[in-house]
């Protein structure tokens, strides 16, 4: 039985469209020229975060959607089912670390952050280790990791404030469980990688106060910093003043054989120099100068470096160098590209685990240190899996998940290829067994196939009524594997059938994929997401009056671009954290750093003019064409995908003749782009998003 209820307009009586929206503060006069493209810019004021007559807009744009969304007569219910939902506890993957001991993270249910777990034992009493529960009264500083000194005797961890992307360093004397007087500050995008009494890391110089969260990050520099001392005092460790725009990390190997400079910024890939640390006085040696591949150091054994590259194989492949002549010349294969994409390599024990992508889902293989296949690990279904290993012991550990699976956890031996769960996620008021995941196939506009995973009630007709939510990505070379979410059990219990697609752009077929995503064939991601919408249309999943579509960040540029491209096949739109405006967007913070995706407008003209040409803000219709339903989603701590992107679509979007549906901006406050945000700020965004996605379907949760 059905456990929706569908009408003809909304679900039930609630709010309507605005009829007027906030005045956002506009400039007539600003235009920029790009080759022999003049393009106006009139909310350019927008992009000022800080100024008055923006904060007065932000607020009168608040106003306008909380009383929106605060009339949907079913959104505290939803709000509270969600809650419900979300409760359960949440343990994570166990690893061993060089003292032996185990740690793991768990989230007790509603806590807004997980806490740090450390136990004697693998079946011992965990106990407190460090709680960012503790560290701000609203949940808004998040642990984003930990690294442990050599000898054990203390942790480094890094934090981020309010969803930003800025680091800070603590470290904890672990001996007395308390702060030492470290702490690091302008930190980002870094790891901590000890070495003796020390640690390297990542930084930019201080911002201009008042413009932390928009400003261009230039001059990544990598520092080393003594314990005990000052910031002040921290000894550069490397800096490229040439480059201002690369990214410089840090990695030390867990014997301190070795210092791994990682340079990225300038390519699809990265560079990689290295230093012998067992020599007083080792130089860097360049072992890749381009950023052209990727190239990344899993395990160092005595001489020999153990890497995984996709030099010379799209889908990557294993090889080796040594320490004393580390040049790319030099390489040697030990595991040749296979079918499926390399997305795992880690020492275990004696041996390796490594890691596939085939059609999107994770298949792994246990391997000799010479390169031979022992067997595949038979893992619980089509998923995710994450390792954990050491090379100190043969014991490993795996979780999986899928889209109708909690994470759960298990244990693999190597001897017999047998693996047996240790641990169940149970899901209070979730039976996995009442939903199915289907993968299907589908051509986009040119014929290429593309995969996508349907997830849904068993019991669903495909009668071309069912309330559908279309999600995708397309970038980065970033997979959308299957991954469950607790979030999205209060869309598939009531009906909702949710749709995860493979768009080019990923990684899940290898770097070929990837580039036929980027710059002058961007436009395949959007005609992928398209393609799929329509198959779905097609064999009567739904039928565009219930078919919504959600993306963040550079998913959030994809559901804004086909909305401009096809507004009458979708009823409801979420771009989430989108890059909306792509002649601009290299200007902000790290945004120049995606030019190996997009292209910049400076580039040429012929580039400058294909971004100009699918931008979300500069191409929005306004001839009375109707749009779907459209909610933003943007957080005032962004300073990944600045605001003023979302601002700016917002603004023009409402400026526009665009029809009678709502054109609301959410805009949250002490968040940023998504990572480490409270439970509670989460619960309160996707219990509004969801609610929108079910009165603008026409659709009422029961």
């Amino acid at each position: 039985m059905s456990v929706i209820a569908i009408a003809s307009g909304c679900a039930s009586k609630g709010p309507k469209a605005p009829a007027e929206y906030p005045q956002a503060p506009t400039d007539s006069t600003v235009t920029d020229t790009y080759f022999d493209l003049t393009v106006a810019d009139p909310f350019r004021p927008l992009e000022n975060d800080t100024a008055a007559a923006t904060l007065a807009w932000v607020a009168a744009e608040n106003q306008v959607t909380d009383a929106y969304l605060n009339a949907i007569p079913f959104k505290n219910k939803v709000r509270e089912r969600m809650g419900q939902l979300v409760n359960y506890k949440k343990t994570g993957l166990t690893w061993r670390e060089k003292d032996g001991k185990y740690y793991y993270y768990e989230n007790s249910g509603t806590q807004n952050q997980s806490v740090l777990y450390v136990k004697d034992c693998l079946d011992g009493e965990g106990r407190v280790l460090l709680d960012p529960n503790t560290l701000s009264e609203d949940g808004t500083v998040a642990l984003n990791d930990v690294f442990f000194s050599p000898d054990m005797k203390y942790m480094a961890y890094t934090i981020n404030r309010n969803g930003s992307d800025w680091t800070e360093i603590y470290v904890l004397d672990l001996a007395t469980g308390k702060l030492t007087e470290d702490h690091i500050e302008w930190a980002k995008f870094t790891p901590v990688a000890w070495q003796g009494d020390g640690f390297y890391y990542s930084a930019y110089p201080a911002p201009e106060k008042g413009k932390e969260f928009s400003n261009a990050n230039e001059t990544q520099t990598v520092y080393f910093h003594q314990l005990g001392t000052e910031q002040s005092a921290d000894r550069i460790a490397y800096q490229d003043l040439e480059h201002p725009l690369y990214f410089h990390s840090a990695q030390v190997d867990d014997k301190e054989t070795a210092l791994m400079l990682y340079i990225s910024g300038n390519g699809a890939g990265n560079g990689l120099k290295i230093k012998d640390l067992r020599k007083s006085d080792s130089q860097w040696i360049t072992m890749e100068g381009s950023q052209d591949e990727s190239i990344s150091i899993f395990d160092v054994e005595g001489d020999t470096l153990y890497i995984e590259t996709s030099w010379g194989a799209p889908k990557t492949r294993i090889m080796t160098a040594n320490i004393n002549a580390p040049q790319r010349k030099n390489w040697k294969e030990l595991v040749p590209e296979q079918d499926g994409v390399l997305v795992g390599a880690q020492r275990a024990g004696e041996n390796f685990i490594f890691t596939y992508e085939q059609d999107a889902v994770n298949r792994a293989y246990l391997y000799t240190p010479g390169g031979e296949l022992i067997r595949e690990i038979e893992l619980p279904g089509l998923g995710s899996v994450a390792f954990s290993t050491n090379d100190e012991t043969p014991e490993v550990y795996y979780a999986f998940t899928s889209f109708t699976s909690p994470s759960n956890h298990y244990s693999y031996d190597q001897a017999t290829g047998k693996s047996e769960l240790i641990h169940a996620t149970e899901v209070k008021g979730f039976n996995p067994d009442d939903y199915v995941t289907e993968q299907k196939f589908f051509k986009s506009a040119d014929g290429t196939e593309v995969p996508m995973f349907i997830t849904y009630k068993k019991g669903t007709e495909l009668n071309g009524q069912n309330p559908t939510l279309l999600y995708g990505y397309g970038g980065f070379s970033v997979s959308l594997n299957p991954g469950f979410s607790p979030m999205r059990l209060v869309w598939l219990e009531n009906g909702g059938v949710y749709v995860s697609v493979n768009l080019r752009g990923g990684s899940e077929y290898g770097e070929e994929w990837h580039k036929a995503g980027t710059k002058m064939q961007k436009l395949n991601v959007f005609n992928d997401f398209i393609g799929a919408a329509e198959y779905l249309i097609e064999n009567k999943w739904t039928s565009p009056d219930k078919l919504a579509i959600m993306g963040g960040s550079n998913g959030g540029l994809l559901v804004g671009a086909v909305t401009n491209m096809r507004p009458e096949l979708f009823a409801v739109a979420i771009p989430q954290v989108g890059v909306m405006d792509m002649m601009r967007y290299h200007k902000f913070t790290i945004g120049w750093n995606w030019a190996s995706d997009y292209g910049t407008s400076d580039d040429s003209a012929e580039m400058a003019k294909y971004l100009l040409d699918y931008s979300p803000i500069h191409n929005i219709k306004n001839d009375g064409t109707p749009y779907p339903a459209i909610l933003v989603t943007t957080a005032d701590h962004d300073d990944r995908v600045v605001p003023a992107h979302s601002f700016k679509y917002a603004a023009t979007l409402q400026a526009a003749n665009t029809g009678d549906k709502p054109k609301l901006i959410r805009i949250e406050s002490n968040a940023g782009h998504g990572a480490g945000k409270p439970l509670s700020k989460s619960l309160d965004e996707y219990s509004d998003i969801y609610s929108f996605i079910f009165y603008n379907l026409g659709v009422e949760p029961k």
